[in-house]
């Protein structure tokens, strides 16, 4: 997709890999929504930051997963922009849990962690995709579709990770991500980006005074020697964007050789 003059929908984009896509695609002509829950001033920050790009940005609050508010954000982006082609379901949490802890992972945890990681997407997904269908019909003979992006997890494929619960919801995305490609084609194509560990607030405030030993440990695991940065993590969900238009329900792996390793829980 060539993204001049396009309008993006980026949750959870005040911070970390949404903040870094929300850039990319700013920097590549693209109007974005940056959607936060509780960063406002980040996300305030960041919206700043694309506009002084030369694009339209606004910050847009909304827990992705609770259906009306996703309907809510998709509804503000086109009011705000008269289109929508790219969105991209980057908004998640995490439970920091031992896998062996059977007992600590609770029914608030599960629900926790499903509503946002899987139901958060798939709530963003279906607003989203009426009105990416209403734009390419606004488009009409110059209509290229529009691209839907989820950020997914190794989690999900190696079943290794934060805990158990965070492993089965980046499965049940990476799974979802498939079953939408196939409903919204020809119209709209779905992929996935499946980090390894990612640089950043979050796993820093999860692993707290362990943080620095665990990255350490899987820098020099790592076949290529590092782990990612979320520009890393931002790189491959552009990558899908402007690639080429014949890629759907594909999850690429970006995690420095980490799912050729045997599984490394934190």
């Amino acid at each position: 997709m060539e993204l001049q003059g396009k309008a993006a929908i980026v949750t959870g984009a005040g911070t970390g890999v949404g903040r870094a896509a929300a850039l990319r695609l700013a920097r590549l002509g693209c109007s974005v929504a940056i959607n936060y829950n509780r960063s406002a001033d980040d996300a305030e920050a960041a919206a700043a930051e694309a506009r002084s790009l030369g694009v339209g940005a606004i910050a847009v609050q909304a827990d992705v997963s609770n259906d009306a508010d996703a309907r809510a954000l998709v509804d503000t982006a086109m009011a705000a922009f008269g289109r929508l082609d790219v969105l991209v379901n980057n908004a998640g949490t995490t439970a920091f849990i031992p896998f062996n802890d059977l007992d600590a992972v609770t029914d608030d945890v599960w629900q926790r962690l499903m509503a946002v990681n899987v139901a958060g997407p798939f709530y963003c997904a279906r607003a989203a995709a009426k009105a990416m269908r209403i734009t390419a019909e606004q488009d009409g003979v110059d209509a290229t579709g529009g691209e839907i992006v989820n950020v997914g997890s190794v989690a999900g494929l190696l079943a290794t990770g934060s805990s158990i619960p965070y492993c089965a919801s980046k499965a049940a995305l990476h799974n979802m991500t498939v079953a939408l490609a196939r409903t919204l084609a020809p119209t709209i194509r779905v992929n996935a980006v499946a980090p390894g560990f990612i640089t950043g607030r979050w796993l820093r405030e999860g692993l707290a005074a362990q943080y620095d030993r665990i990255k350490a440990a899987f820098e020099n695991a790592m076949p290529l020697q590092r782990v990612c940065e979320p520009d890393d993590v931002a790189a491959a969900i552009l990558s899908l964007i402007t690639g080429p238009d014949l890629v759907t329900g594909h999850v690429h792996v970006i995690d420095a050789g980490m799912s050729i390793l045997s599984p490394i829980n934190i």
